[in-house]
């Protein structure tokens, strides 16, 4: 499995789980939400996530270092101030709000895995060799 490992962007992993949400959440019953609360809601999750994306990105652009998630090896720094302080992965924590926004706007209970698959993906194959490198 090491053959995953660093070899694909967490946006396009997102992106293909997004997707593959997409798809799922048009089997089943969908979750009685009214659509304006539905969009309000995800909206606002979506929001958050890309500002925990944008503050992460912004941190590593100040401490001039990579923002390149597959290649850990070139980072010239390791933050802990910021929103580093809160969480070590900003950019795919705010990447798992955008999916969690997109699954809170496909209304699906099906949609729900999508936001599961993506922290065990990166867990797996990003965040498990990233911290592997830099140690």
């Amino acid at each position: 499995m090491r053959a995953l490992e660093l070899k694909v962007p967490p946006p396009a992993v997102a992106l293909l789980i997004g997707a593959a949400m997409w798809s799922a959440g048009s089997i089943g019953v969908p979750i009685p939400i009214p659509d304006g609360v539905r969009h309000i809601v995800a909206a606002a999750i979506a929001l958050a996530g890309g500002g925990i994306s944008l503050a992460g990105v912004i941190s590593f652009r100040r401490a001039r270092t990579t923002v390149n998630p597959l290649k850990p090896e070139n980072a010239s720094s390791l933050l802990t101030a910021g929103i580093y302080g809160f969480t070590r992965n900003p950019m795919y924590l705010g990447l798992l709000f955008v999916l969690l926004a997109w699954a809170v706007f496909l209304s699906s209970a099906w949609a729900l895995a999508g936001p599961v698959a993506f922290v065990l993906y990166i867990n797996r194959f990003q965040i498990s060799p990233e911290e592997r490198i830099l140690a």
